[in-house]
């Protein structure tokens, strides 16, 4: 017997580049009928980005195939970061009269919609899944007080969703720790459109793009795409390339951010602006010839939840080295076959790695293998397959209380 479809609504602050792929995934996979409410319209219409530092609009399509509708924001300073940023009372009638089996909600808990998402399922027997990005109780701003605050609140807030989602294997194992039941958690891989991504790869001229920048064709570049924000550490890659100093090698920084003076003087400091190059900004569309002509990404960050520049850069070949602050390690990146871990903050470890890496073309060939074909499983179809179970497994829960 075919199990029936379960209509479900998302709610989601804003539309994202990442979002787009697996909402018209979604809308095609015969177990789920959906319908996407966004909270705001900030990432569709462009605007200033704080952490970039500038206006930003991206360059591909982040509303077409799939359902959505706008819902009013009440809010008198609408935006994020604030609790009242997000006031969207419309969502309390969605959900009691949209007779939708689960509700999965994408704004997180620091916003007043939430709780009226929240509120609005549980008073109406909607199935309600959420979850965090985290794998640890570290927070981007290291406050003294946070960690005791999340392990406190934290098992109390997941237990309010018939399903906890999480987006790594490094999500699961905390979860665990804050006692939330096995049969609760579910494992929705944080992904990009795949297809999109190695087909752009696949079109790319290497030597083109380098001849652009000024690189030798032959040469060995190593990339850094990351907001230029202090938790990314982005001065870490740039003194360990230069302690590597392997011969042929440059270094590109993609991103733009308040540290990018800064990042300039260093480089002008150690001498090697003939080898280093600041790309600022670029846009999606752009992005998969910058990791194609490149060999290895670098990911320093001091604090990352997921890192889904590493997901973009081994589609298109690159080996990606990461810190052990970064979730993407969790499930992408084993070290020393998929890419390499090191300890954050470690330049004379990084720098040890980037020897090692670009001074070795077996390997580097080898471990690029490795990478396309560890990355090409953890899809947007093994995301929609995990949420639509998800799904499936939470109204279970709902139905079972119900006739309890």
């Amino acid at each position: 017997m075919t199990e029936r479809k379960h209509r479900v609504l998302f709610i989601s602050s804003h539309p994202i580049q990442y979002g787009a792929p697996f909402f018209r995934l979604m809308d095609r996979d015969p177990r789920l009928e959906i319908q996407v409410a966004f909270c705001s319209m900030h990432g569709a219409k462009g605007g200033y980005d704080r952490e970039f530092g500038r206006e930003i609009a991206w360059d591909i399509p982040l509303l077409d195939g799939y359902p959505w509708i706008e819902l009013r924001n009440l809010s008198r300073r609408p935006g994020p970061g604030r609790f009242w940023g997000l006031l969207n009372p419309g969502v309390w009638k969605l959900v009691r009269d949209g007779k939708f089996d689960a509700v999965v909600i994408y704004t997180g808990y620091v916003y007043a919609t939430f709780w009226i998402t929240v509120a609005a399922a549980k008073t109406s027997g909607t199935a309600i899944l959420f979850g965090t990005d985290s794998h640890n109780l570290a927070s981007l701003k290291a406050r003294w007080w946070k960690p005791i605050v999340k392990r406190w609140l934290w098992p109390r807030l997941f237990r309010l969703a018939d399903v906890v989602t999480v987006l790594s294997s490094g999500g699961v194992e905390l979860m665990r720790k804050l006692r939330i039941p096995e049969d609760r958690i579910a494992l929705t891989p944080y992904i990009v459109d795949n297809d999109r991504w190695t087909q752009a790869a696949a079109r790319v001229d290497r030597a083109a793009v380098r001849a652009r920048w000024g690189i030798p064709a032959d040469a060995l570049i190593v990339v850094c795409s990351a907001k230029l924000q202090p938790w990314k550490r982005p001065l870490d890659p740039l003194r360990a390339f230069v302690r590597a100093n392997v011969k042929g090698s440059y270094l590109l920084f993609v991103g733009e951010g308040p540290l990018r003076g800064e990042l300039e003087r260093e480089i002008a400091t150690l001498g090697v602006g003939d080898r280093v190059k600041l790309l600022g900004f670029v846009n999606q569309s752009v992005l998969p010839e910058v990791y194609r002509a490149a060999d290895v990404l670098v990911l320093a960050s001091q604090y990352e939840a997921f890192g889904v520049v590493v997901n973009e850069a081994m589609l298109c070949g690159c080996v990606p080295v990461v810190s052990d602050h970064v979730g993407a390690r969790f499930d992408l990146v084993e070290d020393g076959r998929t890419g390499f871990v090191f300890p954050a903050g470690d330049v004379e470890k990084l720098a040890a790695v980037l020897l090692c890496l670009l001074g070795d073309p077996e390997r580097r060939t080898r471990m690029s293998e490795a990478v396309r074909e560890r990355i090409a499983s953890w899809s947007p179809y093994l995301y929609v397959d995990r949420m639509a179970e998800a799904v499936a497994a939470a109204r279970r829960r709902v139905e079972k209380h119900s006739s309890a």
